[in-house]
């Protein structure tokens, strides 16, 4: 008490004051930091999840079709010829419509026997392809070229080197592998990048091993998703196998170079990236006992230099001996760099506040911790799965930025980074929403689900790159947000297929007629392409699903206007071979 008696009076009444108002600052910025790191950390969790998700649906995806590929070459109840030319014909029709299954990533199909003779079909693009045979089950293989499914052979190279199907990999995994089997992922010798072989036993018509059927998966678009993800600075995303061999990563190499020059694979242990060093010793001892676990999971760890690291993880499986682990890791300081910097700001302001007034300080700081609850409130509806969530965060100052930085994530989740339309993932959600509330109404409120596939958007690609690609694809989202009504959902499927919900239709005629409308917007002339070039013919191919007749389900009436579809493309595409019979597009509901 004696130190007041130096205090003069007005220091007496204000410096309790002043010290009350640092004291309520120290602690509502305390708590507003604390919450504003339980909110970063939910939605940090949340976002590592989602990525690997993202990152597991793609590699499953590329990985899925090869077992379509097996099962149209040598569907189950076929049984292997004794000698492959005498079932010439029959090979070369089913391995075309295989190679057709997914040409992408599995352009190559092929066949070896016991005796020795080999059958392969590798398709060069839509139209183009040659095979590769040998049927007298010794020597050189021979190539023939030709076009189109039932093309006539061309003259035949023969290679010079002795190809022996019965001595491959993928010949002896398949031999004694009762089912599908995926060989070891291997380094192409000629194009240097990584990839796996599924195989699976063919048996004749006495069910004897008679041969063994596979097609090769190039690796290399794994790699190229991940470095298309959008992570933190500091942040990195790999696929690897369970034994630590990188399959790719969103940065750094996934092979090294070996003493004699070439490439091989590449340890996750042994990387020159530290954070996929420390990532790798402290996730592969989670994942094993995690056990057969396929949803993401997250942990945090410290890394090398001591800091913690934000870590997501999955396995992916499948029966045929495929095991990956997926894993997305960011240092914790990348999440909460804006919240420390906003602690810090808002200290300065709370004392500023003090030496101005008390009552400046307590509706600032009042303000403060209403946006923070607010932020906290949203980021734990985003982390139970609300992605639409909307909280009222409209500041200007660095608050503003974390909410700004909320908002974009938010956006990042629900929208395709290149046309700014709802991505699939958005899509289906809006549909799920919307078959909900149809469960509240007593009657049905119809509906209409189109899917719209670009024609011949593959051709513009390969003659006028794919930034001219990305331009066409921009473009036809505008047209298509244009040409519909502002209630209805235009989404991006994949790649260039999009997907429309015509939110309320009274009738099939009225979902038609909206669908010949947004044809006929989508087949003026491509404004990104030169109009002196000569481009490809331009337009789409629209399917339609009507809710409830063709589905009462978002999947249902996605895989229905898909079929759809197809159907008008293929009657199109018949129309364009055969002018002088052309196929109507049917406009009958898919069965």
């Amino acid at each position: 008490m004696k130190l007041l008696q130096f205090l003069s009076l007005r220091q007496m009444l204000t410096l309790p004051y002043v010290l009350l108002v640092l004291l309520l600052a120290a602690t509502i910025g305390s708590l507003s930091y604390a919450a504003g790191r339980v909110a970063v950390d939910t939605l940090s969790k949340q976002l590592l999840s989602e990525m690997v998700y993202r990152i597991a649906q793609a590699a499953e995806r590329h990985v899925s079709g090869s077992s379509a590929v097996l099962e149209t070459a040598f569907p189950a109840d076929v049984a292997a010829p004794d000698n492959v030319a005498d079932d010439l014909d029959n090979l070369r029709t089913r391995f075309w419509l295989a190679t057709s299954v997914h040409r992408e990533p599995n352009n190559y199909a092929y066949y070896g026997d016991r005796n020795g003779q080999f059958f392969g079909l590798w398709r060069h693009s839509a139209s183009e392809a040659e095979l590769r045979l040998r049927t007298r089950g010794e020597g050189p293989r021979t190539i023939h070229r030709f076009t189109g499914i039932s093309g006539e052979l061309r003259d035949p190279v023969r290679e010079t080197r002795i190809f022996e199907p019965r001595e491959r990999p993928w010949f002896k995994s398949g031999q004694h592998a009762p089912l599908h089997t995926w060989t070891a992922v291997y380094i192409d010798f000629k194009t240097e990048e990584l990839v796996a072989t599924r195989a699976r036993r063919v048996s004749n018509a006495r069910d004897e091993f008679q041969g063994v059927v596979a097609t090769d998966l190039s690796l290399q678009h794994v790699n190229d998703f991940l470095r298309s993800l959008k992570l933190s600075p500091n942040g990195i995303a790999y696929v690897v196998e369970t034994d630590g061999n990188l399959i790719g990563t969103s940065r750094g190499p996934h092979l090294r170079r070996d003493a004699s020059g070439g490439n091989a694979r590449l340890n996750a242990s042994d990387s020159d990236d530290p954070l996929i060093v420390a990532t790798h010793r402290a996730i592969d001892k989670l994942v094993r006992d995690a056990g057969d676990g396929a949803q993401p999971r997250t942990a945090v760890f410290a890394g090398a230099d001591g800091q913690q690291i934000e870590a997501a993880y999955a396995r992916i499986r499948d029966t045929a001996g495929l095991d990956w682990i997926i894993v997305t890791a960011v240092p914790r300081a990348d999440f909460l760099g804006e919240v420390t910097k906003n602690f810090e700001r808002m200290a300065i302001v709370a004392l500023f506040a003090s030496l101005l007034t008390v009552a400046l300080g307590f509706m600032v700081l009042s303000v403060v911790a209403h946006d923070l609850r607010q932020l906290a409130l949203a980021a734990r509806r985003i982390g139970d799965g609300d992605l639409n969530t909307a909280f009222d965060v409209t500041r200007s100052d660095e608050i503003g930025d974390l909410a700004k930085s909320f908002r974009l994530m938010q956006t990042r989740l629900l929208s395709d980074r290149l046309t700014g339309l709802a991505n699939r993932e958005a899509f289906l959600r809006r549909v799920d929403e919307r078959l909900a509330r149809q469960k509240e109404r007593p009657e049905p409120r119809p509906f209409a689900i189109l899917f719209v596939d670009l024609n011949d958007f593959k051709h513009i690609n390969d003659r006028f790159g794919h930034d001219v690609g990305d331009k066409v694809l921009q473009e036809m989202a505008r047209r298509m947000r244009a040409g519909l009504r502002s209630r209805d959902l235009v989404g991006r499927y994949a790649g260039d297929e999009f997907v429309v919900m015509l939110d309320a239709v009274h009738s099939r005629d009225d979902a038609e007629s909206a669908r010949a409308n947004l044809e006929e917007i989508l087949s003026a002339p491509l404004l990104a392409i030169d109009p002196t070039a000569a481009a490809p013919g331009t337009g789409a191919s629209v399917g339609l699903a009507m809710y409830p007749d063709d589905g009462n389900d978002v999947e249902s009436l996605v895989q229905q206007s898909d079929a759809d579809m197809y159907r008008r493309k293929q009657a199109r595409q018949r129309s364009e071979t055969n002018p002088a019979r052309p196929a109507a597009a049917s406009s009958q509901p898919p069965s």
